[in-house]
C-alpha cells in the first residue's frame, strides 16, 4: 500500500477529480490504480486560490517498481491494524461496572460487550432523551437539575458541544474509535477531515445508537443511577453503592467525567491516590462568523464547498502563561454548562450545520498547582471559586457575565452590547470581567487578545467574552499504574474525568484502552 500527500483540488473541483489526479502524481494509468481511500483531507487557504490537499492510501499494480522511481510525496505505508488481546483466564466473580456514560464509559462498555463480558452501566445522569429535554428547560429559564445537565447524563459533556474530533495520535485505536462513530451514524468524513465534527443534533442519534447495541450484546445500563459510595477492605473493592444499594462488584470502570467532584471527593476519602494537575480557565469569545469567514477565506467567504471556517490559535502571554483558543464553534452558540446550582459555568456547541451567527470559542490561560496550592483538590477549590464569582456577577439566576472585547483592554465595565448580541441562552450582565479573575490571568488574556487580533484581525475589536470557561479538562489526576489500576485494586480510572484525556476522541480511546486491559487479565462469566 502507498501514501500519497499532496494531491490538490481547487475550490471548483470535486471528489470526483482525485481520482484522476492521483493518477497523474503517480504517473501510472487509471488501470493500473486497484483502489484509494482518503486518509485526510484539509483547507489551504494561505494563498489564493484556496485549494483543497489530501493526503490517500492506494494499491497500485508494480508497487515496488513504482516506489524505485521515488516519486515525491509518495511512500510506502504500514498501517498498524486495530487488534484485541487475547482473553485472560483469570475468573471474574460479578460482571464488570462501567460508572459514568460519556465517552470513555461508552467505548470500554461497548468492547466489552463485544467480547462478552456483559457490563454494567451506572450513569448518574438520563438518557439522552430526558436529557435533552431538560437541558434545554434549563437553557429556557427553568430550574438546573444537579444530576442531570450538560455536565451529566448518556453521552457525558461532549453530547453538548460540537462534537468534534480532535486527536492528533496514530493510535489505531482513535481510528478505531472513528470507525465506530461511523457505524452508528457519524457522517463518513470524520474518518478523512483535518478538523471533523458532528454536531450536537446528530450526537444524540448515535449514542442512542451505541445504547442500544451494548443492550443487545448482553449488557445492562441503567439510568439516574448514581455510584454514590465504594465498598473497600484490604484495598481492593468489594462493592458499589449505587442510589443506596449494595452492588458486588470486584472490577469497575471509573469513566466519571471531570465534573464528578463529589465522586472525586469519595474516593479520596476512601484512599484513592490522587494528584493536582495543571488546567486551564478562561472565557468564550464570540464574533460574527462571517467575520470569520471573510479574515481566513477572503473573497472565498462563503463558499459553499468551504462551510463556516474555524480557528485555532497559541500565544505565550508576557508573565509566561500560555494562552490559547480551544473548541472553536464555528455557526454555533455559547452553552449554559453548570452542574452546580449557584456557579456559572460556559461552554460551546454547534449542530452539524454550523449555520448560526455567532463564531465562538473559548479562550483559556493555562493555570498550574503554583496559583492554587498542591492538594490534589485545590484546582477544584478555585474551579468553584470562579463559578461561584461568576454566578454573582451574573446576578445570581444564571445570568452570565459579559463584556465587550475592547472594553476588557481598555479596563472599563461594558455598557451596551453592541451590534453583536451574546447568544448564552440565560442571558448576560455586562461588567468588567477582570474583577472575576485574578490579575496574573487577566493580563495573560489581554496578552493573548492582542497577539490573537494580529494573527486575525478583527478578533479583539468586535468580539465579546462570555464567562467562566473552567471545565476544558479535569484540575486533578488520579493516579495509576502500568495496569491502568488505581491505589484501590479493582478500581481503572479512565478518560477525562481521570486526568488522562481530553476530548471526545482521547476519552474514548482511554476507555477502548481500559477494556482492553481487562479483557487481557479476565475471562468473560
Amino acid at each position: 500500500m502507498l501514501r500519497v500527500s499532496q494531491v490538490r483540488l481547487t475550490i471548483d473541483e470535486d471528489l470526483s477529480q482525485l481520482k484522476a489526479k492521483l493518477c497523474r502524481k503517480l504517473r501510472i494509468a487509471a488501470d493500473d490504480l486497484i483502489r484509494f481511500s482518503i486518509i485526510k483531507e484539509s483547507i489551504d487557504a494561505r494563498k489564493d486560490p484556496i485549494v483543497f490537499s489530501y493526503t490517500l492510501a492506494c494499491e497500485v499494480r508494480h508497487e515496488a517498481a513504482l516506489l524505485k522511481r521515488h516519486l515525491r510525496d509518495v511512500s510506502a505505508m504500514h498501517p498498524e491494524p486495530f487488534a484485541l488481546p487475547a482473553q485472560g483466564n483469570e475468573p471474574l466473580k460479578h460482571r464488570p461496572a462501567v460508572i459514568g456514560f460519556g465517552p470513555s464509559g461508552m467505548f470500554a462498555a461497548l468492547l466489552l460487550a463485544q467480547q462478552g463480558y456483559r457490563p454494567i452501566v451506572f450513569e448518574r445522569g438520563s438518557c439522552v432523551e430526558t436529557r435533552t429535554r431538560r437541558v434545554r428547560a434549563f437553557w429556557a429559564g427553568g430550574q438546573l437539575d444537579p444530576q442531570c445537565n450538560v455536565q451529566f447524563g448518556e453521552g457525558g459533556a461532549g453530547t453538548f458541544s460540537d462534537g468534534k474530533l480532535t486527536s492528533r495520535s496514530k493510535d489505531p485505536r482513535c481510528h478505531h474509535v472513528l470507525e465506530e462513530l461511523v457505524r452508528f451514524g457519524a457522517p463518513p468524513q470524520i474518518l478523512y477531515e483535518a478538523h471533523p465534527h458532528i454536531g450536537t443534533d446528530i450526537l444524540s442519534g448515535i449514542v442512542r445508537n451505541l445504547r442500544e447495541e451494548i443492550i443487545a450484546l448482553g449488557g445492562e445500563i441503567h439510568f439516574d443511577a448514581q455510584a454514590e459510595d465504594f465498598h473497600i477492605a484490604d484495598g481492593r473493592l468489594r462493592a458499589l453503592i449505587v442510589n443506596g444499594e449494595e452492588i458486588p462488584c470486584e472490577q469497575a470502570l471509573l469513566c466519571v467525567g471531570h465534573s464528578a467532584r463529589d465522586t472525586m471527593r469519595t474516593l479520596h476519602a476512601r484512599g484513592m491516590r490522587m494528584e493536582a494537575k495543571a488546567f486551564a480557565v478562561g472565557a468564550r469569545v464570540e464574533h460574527p462568523q462571517a467575520m470569520i469567514d471573510k479574515a481566513l477565506y477572503g473573497r472565498y467567504a462563503g463558499h459553499p464547498r468551504l462551510g463556516a471556517a474555524s480557528y485555532r490559535m497559541t500565544c505565550r502571554a508576557a508573565n509566561g502563561r500560555g494562552v490559547y483558543t480551544f473548541c472553536m464553534c464555528p455557526g454555533g452558540f455559547v452553552v449554559p454548562a453548570s452542574s452546580i446550582p449557584d456557579g456559572v459555568v460556559v461552554n460551546g456547541m454547534s449542530e452539524h450545520a454550523r449555520d448560526q451567527a455567532n463564531a465562538n470559542s473559548a479562550l483559556l490561560v493555562q493555570v498550574t498547582p503554583a496559583d492554587y496550592g498542591h492538594d490534589p483538590f485545590d484546582g477544584m477549590r478555585f474551579q468553584e471559586e470562579l463559578e461561584h464569582r461568576a454566578f454573582l456577577m451574573g446576578g445570581g439566576d444564571h445570568r452570565a457575565p459579559a463584556q465587550q472585547v475592547t472594553d476588557f483592554l481598555a479596563h472599563r465595565a461594558s455598557e451596551t452590547i453592541g451590534a453583536l448580541k451574546p447568544s448564552y441562552a440565560r442571558g448576560v450582565t455586562l461588567c468588567d470581567l477582570h474583577a472575576l479573575f485574578p490579575k496574573e490571568i487577566s493580563t495573560a488574556l489581554e496578552d493573548g487578545l492582542r497577539h490573537f487580533e494580529h494573527q486575525l484581525p478583527g478578533f479583539s475589536a468586535s468580539g465579546i467574552m462570555t464567562a467562566v470557561e473552567s471545565r476544558s479538562s479535569a484540575p486533578l489526576r488520579m493516579c495509576r499504574d502500568e495496569r491502568l489500576m488505581s491505589s484501590i485494586e479493582g478500581i481503572m480510572p479512565l478518560g477525562e474525568g481521570a486526568g488522562y484525556a481530553g476530548g471526545i476522541v482521547t476519552s474514548a480511546v482511554d476507555g477502548v484502552r481500559g477494556a482492553m486491559a481487562l479483557i487481557r487479565r479476565f475471562a468473560p462469566q
